[in-house]
């Protein structure tokens, strides 16, 4: 089974950080703003200085380029990054059933930039983060801009993206009742550390 391994991990003012996540499995974190939340997921994508040792299966973070480690282990941002004009643009292929899943129709292909909202941008930065078939899923406060409609397919995309590809991922975010609802563990970074909250 598919394992990410987190040992003695320590990045800023935080750790050391020991956690392990499984194939298919959800974990959840929450904690005050300025907790280190968002810098663990960058840590984990080897987006930050770091000490300890990451490792995905028997694949070490730091035996491989940070640019193929993160099409592994892939990280969506709380603010989504778009550097061509059309959603188009930023995509090789995209399939009508996956669009329809997130509720879009193909014609969203066309659409600029500047016309999306914020939630459009994090459910097509899912899709778009989605074509290297990453192993582990990032997820900063995915849902913080979307309503209860989009907000559901969402969580439904993800569930099922990981029970297809045996993936993983770890999910943050504030509302601790969808936390509870999505994880199968839940923590609480604070002081520097992480606390689990199950």
């Amino acid at each position: 089974m598919r394992l990410l391994n987190i040992k003695n991990l320590k990045f800023l003012h935080c750790g050391p950080v020991n956690l392990q996540v499984k194939a298919t499995e959800i974990t959840g974190l929450s904690g005050a703003s300025g907790s280190g939340k968002s810098l663990f997921l960058r840590t984990l994508a080897d987006l930050e200085a770091h000490e300890g040792d990451i490792v995905l299966d028997d694949l070490n973070q730091q035996s491989i380029p940070a640019h193929q480690w993160r099409q592994k282990v892939a990280l969506l941002s709380a603010e989504t990054s778009w550097w061509f004009d059309t959603v188009a643009e930023h995509f090789e292929v995209l399939s009508e059933k996956n669009l329809a899943a997130l509720g879009f129709t193909k014609d969203c292909m066309q659409w600029s930039i500047a016309r999306l909202s914020s939630g459009e941008k994090q459910r097509l930065g899912l899709l778009r983060l989605l074509q290297n078939e990453p192993e582990v899923l990032l997820l900063d406060e995915p849902t913080a801009n979307l309503d209860k409609h989009n907000t559901q397919l969402f969580e439904e995309f993800v569930m099922q993206y990981l029970e297809e590809k045996s993936a993983s991922a770890i999910w943050v975010g504030h509302d601790h009742e969808q936390l509870k609802r999505l994880s199968v563990n839940s923590y609480v970074m604070a002081d520097g550390g992480m606390v689990n909250v199950d």
